[in-house]
């Protein structure tokens, strides 16, 4: 079941330009392993774990560093989480994350779509549908 829904669309040159100006932010909003990659594959790491934190509910107990966009060996992205933020994600039932990254034309994008196991509770600020009793429908 779907509990959360999260986009992000980054404007790479601004981004860039960000970066430059404040370097510091690489340490704060990125792994070590990320730190080596291109602007244009940052800015749409960036915009994924934008589309994460949108997806989850909001940022409580969520930490940059923590989220960690890998690869499959087919190149598709995956979400590395540790600590307090893979707490979070599995204190919400959150069972799956499923990403999806573009960039082109100075623009970097990514979608994110949580899952939980329907028979779990999902707290109902992720979006958990209503239970609406017989007859009042």
């Amino acid at each position: 079941m779907i509990v959360g829904i999260g986009v992000d669309l980054v404007d790479i040159p601004r981004f860039e330009r960000t970066i430059a100006r404040t370097p510091r932010l690489l340490e704060r909003l990125f792994s070590e392993a990320e730190r080596r990659l291109k602007p244009h594959s940052l800015a749409a790491r960036y915009a994924a774990k934008e589309a994460l934190i949108k997806a989850l509910g909001g940022s409580d107990g969520v930490h940059w560093t923590e989220i960690e966009i890998a690869s499959e060996a087919s190149g598709r992205p995956l979400f590395s989480l540790c600590g307090s933020t893979a707490a979070v994600v599995a204190g919400r039932g959150i069972t799956a994350l499923h990403l999806s990254m573009s960039h082109d034309a100075g623009l970097a994008t990514a979608y994110v779509v949580a899952e939980a196991d329907p028979a779990s509770e999902v707290p109902a600020q992720l979006g958990a549908p209503a239970i609406i009793p017989e007859g009042i429908a």
